[in-house]
């Protein structure tokens, strides 16, 4: 599903029109972006054609890619059935929504997607739990005494949010370089392997400022070498690995007193689950 000129436009005008307007909490409005996002940067199944994918105006088989990005998110990243359920009702409204502006002629429901059973083992962090997990790294750059300690605690805030908030994969955000972002419009350029780069705009008022920060910080951990560029090194100025954005991940879990087993990839899957509990917390 291509994600072209049109898209950003409708998204922002949807958005407006079914959360912003009707009072709801700006975080579910990020939810909101994010899932229509994702669903048009999602890569399209090899050998189909530009036609099958379409534009948003013209595609009369959204609904069927709609169900195909579900059933991805199902099997191959493991979501949970209520967050699928959910992101399939942003998606229906979308539906509804373009078909009240004239862009579509009609929609067809979408049919369920994914097991009615929730897994076994649930491993995305609650409204909750997220809430304490960056209490716990705000508590400890309050708390440090050291300008280079409060730097390491800085650049893992940023890394930490850029994974709950835009979704990135680990080895993606440790590939960002200093010119992927630009302040002036808060944009990330992502680069993806195997696959066409997209952008990202930083809709959190504190993150984006947390981000002009560091990359104001970013000095004191250059190094001469072909990773000064890097925009997240460790201390001694070298490019972090996956271990050690899984021990920093670790860390503040333990910090916050969260017992459930649960890795980084939980942490950028758990928008969804937030947006849920503040939608059932507004009633």
């Amino acid at each position: 599903m291509a994600w072209n000129r049109n898209c950003p436009a409708l998204v922002d005008e949807f958005i407006h029109a079914q959360v912003i307007s009707r009072g709801l909490d700006e975080r579910t409005a990020i939810a909101y972006r994010m899932d229509l996002e994702n669903f048009y940067l999602w890569p399209e199944a090899p050998g189909e054609s530009e036609k099958a994918a379409g534009a948003p105006d013209r595609d009369d088989r959204m609904e069927d890619r709609m169900e195909a990005y579900l059933e991805y998110l199902s099997r191959e990243k493991g979501l949970r059935w209520s967050t699928i359920s959910r992101k399939q009702k942003v998606f229906g409204y979308y539906l509804a929504y373009l078909v009240s502006r004239g862009i579509r002629k009609g929609r067809r429901p979408l049919k369920p997607v994914g097991h009615s059973r929730e897994a076994s083992i649930d491993t995305l962090l609650t409204k909750k739990e997220v809430e304490a997990f960056f209490h716990a790294i705000d508590r400890e750059y309050e708390d440090l005494d050291s300008d280079f300690r409060r730097r390491i605690c800085l650049r893992d805030q940023v890394m930490m949010k850029l994974l709950f908030y835009h979704g990135m994969d680990i080895s993606d955000l440790l590939q960002l370089e200093l010119s992927d972002y630009n302040p002036k419009t808060a944009t990330l350029v992502i680069h993806r392997k195997r696959q066409e780069d997209y952008s990202v705009h930083l809709f959190s008022r504190v993150l984006r400022q947390q981000m002009d920060q560091w990359l104001s910080e970013h000095l004191y951990f250059e190094q001469a070498g072909p990773y000064h560029n890097r925009m997240f090194l460790s201390k001694l100025g070298k490019p972090l690995s996956m271990k050690m954005v899984i021990n920093i991940f670790d860390k503040y879990r333990i910090m916050a007193g969260i017992e459930k087993v649960c890795k980084p990839k939980d942490l950028k899957n758990s928008l969804g689950r937030y947006a849920e509990d503040v939608v059932r917390e507004l009633g």
